[in-house]
């Protein structure tokens, strides 16, 4: 099987880009942040403090988290419940970033991803998918962009779900989970060693596409 692992900060493009290429190239596309963001969900409604980890380790014995592909799209199902829209909200990813921070969390959410990689060729996307996740995937790209590039993106997705959004507290958001993500101690944000480093600030989401599909297309072993 081949696995690809695409890793990079908050906003840069990577589950865009990530659904595009594994569609051209017939690859089943795995969405690890969804994960975290279910669990930081769960920790929501539950009114628990998301850095609270001997809180979220207990929650942890009551959650169930299943991966299922419904017409090509990625769903998420919190106890068997479907939370693919309620996950995409930046509180939700505040919390996602505060409980990734944790190891039991890291570990609870381990196998669920690698067994992905197992059963098909895979772009799996995240923030050490290259590094913990899948270290000998085949292909490891990071992907980033400036946080001002990243914030105007965000913007602009939002406003295309019809929801505002202040560009000055989304810049804020993204600045400090850049920062959360990569000093947490455990599989803290960072290119992977062998890693091809991928920067889409100045690029059309087309161009990121093609230059993503064709380093897949030209590493794939």
């Amino acid at each position: 099987m081949i696995a690809v692992a695409i890793d990079g900060p908050a906003g840069a493009g990577k589950s865009t880009i990530a659904k595009k290429v594994s569609a051209e190239l017939g690859f089943i596309y795995v969405d690890t942040g969804a994960i975290y963001r279910a669990v930081g969900l769960a920790c929501i409604k539950k009114g628990i403090d998301e850095g609270d980890s001997k809180a979220v380790n207990k929650l942890l014995k009551d959650i169930d988290i299943r991966i299922i592909f419904f017409n090509g799209e990625q769903h998420i199902l919190l106890n068997d419940e479907d939370i693919s829209g309620e996950i995409r909200t930046e509180t939700v990813s505040m919390a996602a970033s505060t409980v990734s921070a944790i190891p039991e969390v890291r570990e609870f959410l381990l196998d669920l991803q690698r067994n992905f990689a197992k059963a098909d060729n895979v772009i799996m996307d995240g923030r050490d998918i290259g590094t913990v996740v899948l270290p000998n995937a085949q292909v490891k790209i990071f992907l980033t962009a400036s946080p001002e590039v990243r914030a105007k993106r965000r913007v602009a997705q939002l406003a295309e779900k019809g929801e505002s959004a202040d560009y000055d507290t989304v810049l804020e958001d993204i600045v400090k989970r850049d920062y959360n993500d990569s000093h947490r101690e455990i599989a803290p944000l960072k290119p992977a060693d062998s890693a091809f480093i991928v920067d889409t600030s100045e690029i059309t989401l087309e161009e990121s596409v093609r230059k993503i599909a064709d380093i897949i297309k030209e590493n794939m072993e």
